[in-house]
């Protein structure tokens, strides 16, 4: 089982996000309050606490959210995840859609952290089904049946 570690948000694109401890998050349209919802297939980015966790080692002062990341997950090798894969947490409901990203060239993560993980590590998720997301709620990948 896998749990949340941070939920993160901000307003502008290309910028680091700053962790909020809850998100609420809209059917078909992303985070409440987030620069990347709307109708699309990136509404909600997701990052492995691990992979964070193995960057940090040359980062002292790195926050959750530096590199752009919605929700940081701590127990889940997001490595194993394919699109298509189904990730519940409380009533939200989100279907991976992409798996890491040409990254912005040198956007304003990449100039304050001097690399970024989230084109390589990030995966992408659309809201199939909306509700609340908090630090410390248990998220499950839905196995076929």
């Amino acid at each position: 089982m896998a749990s949340i570690i941070a939920t993160c948000i901000s307003e502008k694109k290309g910028t680091q996000k700053r962790d909020v401890g809850t998100i609420n998050l809209i059917t078909d349209f992303g985070i409440d309050g987030d620069a990347h919802a709307g109708k699309w297939h990136r509404q909600v980015s997701l990052l492995s606490y691990e992979e964070i966790d193995l960057f940090k080692k040359d980062l002292i002062n790195l926050n959750h959210g530096d590199f752009g990341e919605n929700i940081v997950v701590k127990s889940l090798d997001f490595d194993k995840v394919t699109i298509g894969t189904i990730l519940i947490c409380n009533d939200v409901i989100l279907e991976i859609t992409q798996i890491g990203k040409e990254c912005h060239s040198r956007c304003q993560i990449y100039d304050k952290m001097g690399d970024c993980i989230m084109p390589k590590k990030g995966v992408f998720a659309k809201v199939l089904n909306g509700g609340t997301i908090s630090v410390a709620d248990n998220l499950y990948i839905k196995e076929d049946k």
